[in-house]
């Protein structure tokens, strides 16, 4: 009874004094702008009551007891401001202060080397609404409090674009508004870099730590004074820059990947391979022994990783009075990721039966990930008009793969699954993959009149990729009644290869500044000239067991005991993979832009002569050794900007742009891969695109946006690469680049970014529609009723483009507690993963949605903690094709109505906790 006693007056006392409490709120904005000011401490005086303004300026204080009080503001950005107010019982005083900017910081903002945020939110903001054409803008900060680790990952947040994924699940690659990767290119600080892909153009962007970036810009239009070669966008990652004051800044994380915990990680001995082979070290007439080759590689261990080890590094400082600026930031990952995967082998008898299943590989990928950044960055400031800075960058990224693969012959054997009886084949894969990338650049910027400005870059770059001693050791294998064992060994591989690619490159600028009318007028005319050149080595060796009857379990256990009998003892280097190839890029353009406080006009003409060749370094019986492509291309645009209000864009573009072959692709090489054999095309030609815009921006507060456009680009000579059949030998099916005919791709886009005080929602969503027409084979039955294969057209989507991306993050930004937390969900639609040669018979990649988090805490002394997890809902990666065949009906996980499933891939969630610390 007490108890209630007691519980009825605490009640009473609340009670009354809720009754008799009032609330303070309000909106703070900026006195100069009358946008909403972010982050202000408000308390009231004599008091533990206060709030902070959230991210649309606004704050509130409730349970505040009548009585006269002052309001007092606290930000090292604004003037103190100080209000009184006076409240009553269950009153709601509304304070809504503009600030003032404080003095001191007035005076900074003039200073010459004052500058901004450039990692801010709403710098990306202001930086979108200000650009002359389409672009897109990730901030450092959003960079830094999302899931992702890698610029890869990054990207695939943006409107309009959707990533190719890796054999462990991390992203890769980048498709823009539906281009296939091969039509964008990449740039550091506005530089192009080269790729250190053993055959594209196209930079991986996995090889990137996302957090040694300022902000991830992705331009989808382009100026007359960029380069021309990009249909789909261009990327520029725009790095760590030397800071106004002294910067310290540091994280360290560990984490685990789900798998690991369900198997064991596979590894081998990677550091002690051999980097070069027997060719390499001993010359081109000398015969490899068993002796020349390594067992590092086949050394296999199965055991749990250890958890992975994430850090960065940032310091920074200016000296000499603010003239000489220095930045040095590095990154280190070392992840351990990793994949199940289910892949079936087909063949097509005719396309009346459809696809027949002949071969179920169960796989296991574990992958050790090596990924480290260094950047430097020195600026010096001669004057007030000329300024020289050197940037230097180098990426490192090092796979270590071993694939384990598990195959089930369903066709061939006595393949019963009642009984448990099929003949089975295992072949474990290790792989090393290096892939680095340096990138030199000394820069100039002079203000050689009131008009005229001089800008120049010299840029030395290099991105190289080795894959040495890449062994596959196959062995048979049997099933009989459930009971499953490996045999005796098969036919090995081991092979090494390596390329290079490097540019020495100019550039040049030249601004000149005019009225025109009542308008603002500005010229500009450069160019640049690249000079490019990349190796190729391939040398492959084909090993025989010199036991051939040995069986496992019984003559060996590991690997390493196997003995061989060299097949090709001086290697296979004869091969149109082993070339030397160049290219050298001149460049001119004209510019002119004309503004006023409403519309904004610039366009002009890009000029771009290519002189593309190649060379094989050991022909044999090869038609065409060498060979080149010389060809100007004439690339006009034109870009309108029209404000109706100061935060409201209307915005219409056009550029015409092209997208070269790559090195790779114009060799006529021959090469037998996992499933299709590989050839060059020595005829391949590049592909012009025109492209068209519209877009409407509004940017109600500097950190929010809603934006609605639509695309169109119609693209001559699109390069696909399809699966083909020889013209001599009917019966060999390659894999090949091609140009065919003409393509559209269209399409809508819509981005809004909207905050409510600490929470906040970023969304975007983008529709493209593609179609190309390219030739398939058909099977039919003729008049006389024999089978018969004929070519017919078809007209599909453009290869890697998905109908419907999406993206959604809901935030949490609670500057008061220092928290921000973020739930985002990227969503991208069903699309080509492979074009095949039958008609109706194309791979299709599964749509798919993928769920990441992120939570940080921030102290008051520069220090936080974060927590990150990916893939949260373990969505599968699944290709399919859009048919079902009688003949596949036993066949198991064939579980989808009409469609045959042809390759699942689990990656499991993963998961990373650390600790920031910023001075």
């Amino acid at each position: 009874m007490i108890y209630k006693i007691y519980a009825c007056l605490v009640l009473s006392i609340l009670t009354s004094v809720i009754l008799h409490a009032g609330t303070v709120k309000g909106k703070l904005l900026e006195a100069a702008t009358g946008e909403p000011a972010l982050g202000v401490v408000v308390t009231i005086e004599g008091t533990d009551f206060h709030d902070v303004s959230g991210m649309d300026g606004t704050y509130n204080i409730p349970n505040v007891k009548n009585g006269s009080y002052r309001l007092v503001t606290h930000h090292i950005s604004y003037a103190l401001l100080q209000k009184d107010f006076i409240i009553s019982a269950n009153q709601v005083v509304q304070l809504d202060l503009s600030l003032e900017t404080a003095s001191d910081l007035k005076l900074n903002e003039i200073a010459v080397f004052g500058k901004k945020d450039g990692a801010s939110d709403n710098m990306a903001r202001s930086l979108e609404r200000n650009a002359s054409q389409v672009m897109n803008i990730v901030s450092g900060k959003t960079i830094q409090i999302s899931p992702d680790l890698t610029v890869a990952n990054v990207i695939q947040r943006v409107s309009g674009v959707s990533i190719e994924r890796n054999s462990n699940g991390d992203g890769q690659h980048a498709i823009l508004r539906g281009m296939d990767k091969r039509y964008n290119y990449t740039l550091v600080n506005g530089v192009k870099i080269p790729s250190p892909d053993n055959k594209y153009r196209y930079v991986p962007l996995d090889i990137f730590p996302s957090d040694l970036l300022d902000r991830l810009e992705v331009y989808k239009a382009l100026t007359p004074s960029m380069e021309g070669d990009a249909i789909g966008g261009a990327i520029n990652m725009v790095m760590k820059d030397a800071p106004d004051h002294f910067t310290l800044s540091a994280n360290v994380s560990t984490g685990y990947n789900e798998l690991f915990v369900q198997r064991d990680f596979m590894g081998f001995d990677f550091r002690n391979i051999q980097s070069k082979s027997p060719y390499e070290k001993n010359g081109n007439q000398y015969n490899a022994t068993p002796q020349d080759f390594s067992k590092a590689a086949i050394d296999y261990h199965s055991k749990s990783p250890a958890p992975n080890l994430l850090g960065s590094l940032a310091i920074g400082n200016r000296y000499l009075n603010n003239k000489l600026g220095i930045l040095l930031a590095g990154s280190y990952q070392n992840t351990y990721r990793g994949s199940n995967s289910l892949f079936f082998d087909s063949q097509t008898v005719d396309t009346l039966q459809g696809e027949t299943l002949t071969k179920m590989n169960e796989r296991q990928y574990s992958e050790q990930q090596i990924r480290y950044g260094l950047h430097s960055k020195i600026d010096f400031r001669i004057s007030e008009k000329h300024k020289i800075q050197f940037y230097n960058a180098f990426m490192n990224l090092t796979n270590v793969q071993v694939r384990d693969v598990k195959s089930t012959q369903l066709t061939i054997g006595g393949y019963d699954p009642i009984r448990g009886n099929a003949t089975l084949g295992f072949a474990t894969r290790s792989r090393l993959t290096k892939q680095q990338i340096l990138n030199s650049t000394l820069q100039g910027k002079h203000q050689l009149s009131n008009k005229f400005a001089l800008q120049w870059s010299a840029v030395y770059s290099k991105a190289t990729n080795e894959v040495p001693d890449n062994v596959t050791v196959p062995l048979l294998g049997i099933r009989e009644n459930f009971i499953e064992k490996r045999t005796t060994v098969d036919d090995a591989t081991r092979r090494w290869e390596h390329n290079s690619d490097r540019d020495l490159s100019g550039y040049l600028n030249l601004t000149y500044t005019m009225p025109i009318g009542a308008m603002q007028g500005e010229l500009m005319a450069g160019g640049l000239y690249r000079d490019k050149t990349r190796s190729n080595f391939y040398n492959n060796y084909q090993l025989r067991p010199s036991r051939p009857f040995d069986e496992y379990g019984v003559d060996f256990t590991e690997y390493a005991q196997i003995g061989w009998v060299i097949q090709n003892p001086r290697g296979s280097v004869a091969s149109a993979l082993n070339y030397d190839a160049s290219e050298k890029i001149t460049a001119g353009y004209i510019q002119f832009k004309a503004s006023s406080e409403t519309l904004e006009i610039l366009g002009g003409l890009r000029v771009e002569a290519t002189d593309q060749g190649y060379e094989m370094l050991f022909p044999i019986g090869e038609d065409r050794p060498e060979g080149s492509q010389v060809y100007t291309d004439l690339l006009p645009s034109l870009h309108l900007k029209y404000k109706t209000r100061e935060n409201v864009n209307l915005r219409a573009s056009y550029f015409r742009s092209l997208n070269r072959p790559g090195f790779f692709e114009i060799v006529p090489y021959r090469i037998v891969q996992e499933e299709y054999q590989e050839r060059g095309n020595a005829d391949l030609k590049r592909a012009i695109a025109d492209n068209i815009d519209l877009r409407y921006e509004l940017f109600p507060k500097p950190s929010e946006q809603i934006m609605l456009g639509i695309f169109y680009k119609h693209i001559k000579d699109p390069i696909e690469y399809t699966l083909q059949r020889d013209a001599n030998r009917g019966q060999d099916i390659y894999y090949a680049p091609g140009n065919f005919g003409n393509a559209a791709n269209y399409g809508l886009e819509i981005d809004y970014i909207k905050y409510f005080k600490i929470l906040g929602i970023k969304a975007n969503y983008t529709y493209t529609h593609s179609q190309i027409t390219t030739p398939k084979s058909k099977r039919i039955r003729n008049a006389i009723g024999d089978l018969e294969t004929i070519n017919v057209d078809q007209t599909r989507p453009l290869y890697g483009q998905s109908a419907h991306v999406a993206n959604l993050s809901v935030l949490l930004k609670d500057s008061k507690r220092g928290i921000d937390a973020q739930l985002s969900g990227s969503y991208t639609g069903d699309r080509i993963n492979t074009v095949a040669q039958f008609v109706n018979n194309d791979l299709w990649q599964k749509g798919f949605v993928q769920m990441d988090a992120s939570l940080e805490k921030t102290f008051k002394n520069g220090l936080g903690i974060f927590l990150k997890a990916n893939n949260l809902l373990n969505t599968p990666m699944e290709v399919y094709m859009k048919s079902r065949s009688p003949a596949n009906e036993n066949v198991p996980n064939q579980n989808s109505a009409g469609r045959t499933l042809v390759r699942k891939d689990f990656y499991q969630r993963s998961y990373l906790l650390g600790i920031r610390f910023k001075l």
